[in-house]
């Protein structure tokens, strides 16, 4: 509790420093303080590895400025994965390993965000080999790497858009106070979305239980709890995002979206040009576009999509079903590849609305399968999973209660409601003129007077449930990375 009073107060006298203060100097100081203060309440270790990366990395740029070679970008690569791998991959290993000399590194502590703070650092070294216009001091290279909206679980962050809005003099303005407050409300609200879904109305009847706890799954259950888990992942990592972006916002700075509607999308590719969107873009423009310029044969770029996406399923942890969860999705990317290759062939129509329904439905049910391999805590655990979902028999009956199934589509269908409203709701309000409904209209340009009640009355709801339950304080689910 005391941890997140201090985010609270380090927040607002940022906001107010950036609204009153023009100096770039100090606001540039005092952001970079307050950052190492916050980041500091999860370790001090953990500050002193931020610090390490920050200066290595600043100076392997100042290397590759005055040399733009492949030498030290591969020699800045090295660094950084070596970092990378000393506190995510190392543990993983030697914990597994019979050599008593190498599980005394079992033990290491993950710095949180590591992950994130890596692929910022690799990014600016990227950038600057391809003789992008970068030459950050000290601290706005430090500032870059250590601000406290981004530095848990990003969105990753890019110093060419970064750069010009630290060494900004201009005011924050109130409307973007306001936007950024309300979008840390619309954050939290999903965040504790997230853990009701994971804690379950009943105690130990959540999908966290479901995963964990139970032994033998009905197919039916292994749909809920993949569809369920892919929704709790959303809320609490969108949610979280909503707050990183929020925080930005309301001290005047723009971050990148990570998500954008990706539970909508009807085809595989849009659904990753909308989920995660930061890394997803970091691996396409780092990762999967230096590797199909390689060759030019179709199988090659089939192959570097492949490989990308396996790449982008080690990096959220080094094990087989990581690796098989990367492998899925390459898999599924390239089979949409060939399906478009075909439509344009036999020039067939696909914008109908019962082919996007179908198009829909066969994402979602791909991408819920996918999550399997993501959540389960072993391979014979996911292939126990997959054994009962593709067998016939298990289709009629079930082990999990009737209140997740019921908690997962009210959910499901819940947010899709408030989707299609707040649609509505920026049409009408853009356009009031050519409504047909007088009080419609007045609902939507009148939206402060009555969603903030709306909005206590539904958090309301879910704490007093999540707190009869003992759901912990926050899952960040994704700070595991």
């Amino acid at each position: 509790m005391l941890q997140w009073i201090l985010y609270l107060v380090v927040f607002l006298i940022e906001v107010l420093i950036f609204w009153r203060v023009r100096s770039r100097l100090v606001r540039q100081i005092a952001l970079l303080a307050g950052s190492y203060i916050l980041y500091c309440t999860w370790g001090i270790w953990f500050a002193a590895v931020l610090l390490l990366s920050t200066l290595m990395n600043y100076r392997m740029g100042a290397w590759l400025r005055r040399q733009p070679s492949g030498f030290p970008l591969f020699c800045g690569i090295v660094l950084n994965l070596a970092l990378l791998s000393t506190f995510k991959y190392l543990p993983e290993f030697a914990g597994g390993t019979p050599f008593s000399s190498l599980q005394r590194f079992a033990h290491i502590a993950l710095p949180l965000g590591i992950s994130f703070l890596t692929f910022q650092a690799m990014s600016y070294l990227f950038d600057q080999y391809r003789g992008e216009d970068l030459d950050p001091s000290l601290v706005e290279f430090a500032l870059y790497m250590a601000f406290f909206p981004i530095t848990i679980s990003g969105p990753v962050c890019r110093l060419p858009e970064m750069l010009p809005q630290f060494r900004s003099e201009a005011n924050t303005r109130w409307h973007d106070i306001g936007r950024g407050l309300s979008r840390i409300a619309i954050g939290v609200l999903m965040m504790q979305l997230s853990r009701l879904l994971g804690h379950g109305i009943l105690a130990g009847d959540g999908i966290n239980s479901g995963f964990d706890r139970l032994q033998h799954w009905s197919g039916p259950d292994i749909w809920c709890l993949a569809a369920g888990y892919g929704l709790q992942l959303f809320f609490d990592f969108a949610g979280y995002s909503h707050i990183a972006i929020g925080a930005a916002q309301a001290m005047g700075f723009v971050i990148p979206e990570n998500f954008f509607r990706p539970l909508a999308s009807s085809t595989v590719s849009v659904f990753w040009t909308r989920w995660h969107m930061s890394l997803s873009f970091w691996i396409r423009d780092y990762v999967f576009l230096p590797l199909a310029v390689l060759r030019r044969e179709v199988w090659w770029r089939n192959a570097a999509l492949v490989i990308s996406m396996v790449i982008f399923g080690v990096w959220h942890r080094a094990s087989l079903l990581f690796v098989i969860w990367g492998l899925y999705h390459g898999v599924l990317l390239v089979l949409h590849r060939q399906l478009q290759q075909l439509q344009r062939k036999f020039c067939w129509e696909s914008s109908t609305p019962l082919w996007n329904l179908l198009g829909w439905f066969a994402t979602a049910a791909s991408v819920s399968l996918g999550w399997i391999f993501f959540r389960c805590a072993s391979w014979s655990q996911a292939r126990t999973m997959l054994s009962s979902l593709f067998s016939p028999s298990t289709y009629g009956s079930h082990e999990l209660t009737p209140s997740l199934y019921a908690l997962v589509a009210a959910l499901a269908i819940s947010y899709a409601v408030v989707v299609l409203c707040a649609n509505s709701l920026d049409r009408y309000a853009a356009s009031p003129e050519q409504t047909t409904s007088s009080f419609i209209a007045f609902l939507a340009r009148k939206r402060w007077a009555w969603l903030p009640a709306l909005y206590v009355l539904a958090l309301l709801a879910i704490l007093a449930i999540n707190f009869t339950q003992g759901a912990s304080a926050a899952q960040f689910m994704y700070r595991t990375f």
